[in-house]
């Protein structure tokens, strides 16, 4: 659905079908007051963009923020997508958030400090020349939407927790082709660059395990090649 001509509320529509079709509920909605079913946030946008009757244009990019509370569970996941034909620069902005995520994911390791995670993301994107946004950070889910840990996607020394098989949270690094400050706009909810350059944003719900993490959000073609497929995205 993320091309050219298609509005953003369009898409809300379908995935609020989707949900409801699977037997779940959006997390989003009524959340706080979040008026849609998912988050679509375009190009300068960092996150937390409310759906409405603006047409994508080529050359967008538009990240899609989906979540689903599914038999007494809340699940979470994000990915930024080029609509159109993309300029070079925004598709090595996708490019290099979807790595981040990818290293982060394979940083995790019972037994680790959860500082880890920000430590790759943040050696990763610095390396290519992109911020980190700082203000907004991954973080615990399952029975509710949002628990603790927080999950920095910066390297932190003070983030001491020590990561414990079973534990289950959200990484999901916000990586902006200028300076990573924000502004939020009147509603409350958008959150924009403040130097209006270009954001992307992925996201993953993951699961500790006994050696690393398990996808929880994967597609099934993707479940099937764990955990090789996040170490080989890791540079392993």
């Amino acid at each position: 659905m993320a091309r050219p001509g298609v509005t953003t509320d369009e898409i809300d529509a379908i995935v609020h079908a989707a949900y409801i079709a699977r037997g779940g509920y959006p997390s989003t909605l009524n959340y706080h007051g979040f008026p849609k079913s998912l988050c679509t946030s375009v190009n300068e946008v960092i996150l937390h963009g409310i759906p409405d009757s603006r047409p994508l244009e080529a050359g967008d990019v538009v990240n899609l923020d989906v979540t689903i509370y599914l038999d007494g569970m809340h699940g979470d996941c994000s990915a930024t997508f080029l609509v159109g034909q993309a300029d070079e620069a925004s598709r090595r902005l996708v490019r290099v958030t979807e790595e981040c995520l990818a290293l982060g994911i394979a940083a995790v390791r019972p037994g680790r400090p959860l500082s880890d995670v920000g430590r790759a993301i943040e050696r990763h994107a610095a390396a290519h020349g992109y911020g980190v946004v700082r203000a907004f950070c991954g973080h615990g889910i399952g029975e509710d939407f949002h628990m603790e840990p927080q999950v920095l996607h910066y390297y932190e020394p003070r983030a001491r927790t020590v990561l414990e098989e079973g534990m289950v949270f959200t990484i999901e690094p916000m990586l902006t082709a200028g300076r990573p400050e924000h502004d939020l706009w009147p509603d409350g909810w958008t959150a924009v660059t403040r130097d209006g350059g270009r954001a992307a944003q992925c996201e993953h719900t993951i699961l500790v395990t006994g050696s690393g993490a398990e996808i929880l959000t994967a597609l099934p073609v993707d479940r099937a090649r764990q955990p090789a497929h996040a170490m080989e995205r890791a540079g392993a």
